[in-house]
């Protein structure tokens, strides 16, 4: 089951952050925003289908984020949990940790924005075009 969000890259993006990354629906991005890898996001959580939200609330499902960006690729790959909402109106974060917000869609990820690849990073910061595709496996 997958749920896709087309976004772009900003200048300032770093991707410095050692604990999160986030995709976020807001037009702009500063220097403090080093986790966010992508901007204009086209969704966002509280757009999701209910069937998918439903499926990241089990904490033994496996949620991938596959991140696609000027002909680079990176997955990050973490679990669900039951207090997932999905009804964040703004941006998409994914956590190392099992913290959960309305705008976590992600928990106990084996990557942050720090641990993208610099060419993938590279290719955001000049302003790339990225797909950022959701996939659940339901147990």
């Amino acid at each position: 089951m997958d749920e896709i969000v087309h976004a772009r890259g900003h200048e300032h993006v770093s991707a410095e952050h050692a604990s999160t990354l986030e995709v976020t629906s807001d037009d702009f991005l500063t220097p403090a925003g080093d986790c966010i890898l992508g901007i204009e996001a086209d969704r966002v959580p509280a757009d999701f289908d209910a069937e998918f939200v439903e499926a990241c609330r089990d904490a033994d499902a496996t949620i991938r984020l596959t991140i696609e960006a000027g002909g680079y690729t990176e997955t990050v790959t973490g679990s669900g949990h039951p207090d997932l909402t999905f009804e964040g109106d703004r941006s998409h974060v994914c956590r190392t940790s099992d913290y959960v917000d309305d705008r976590t869609v992600m928990v106990e990820a084996d990557g942050a924005a720090t641990d993208v690849s610099r060419d993938l990073v590279a290719a955001l910061a000049d302003g790339a075009e990225a797909t950022f595709t959701f996939s659940v496996e339901p147990v």
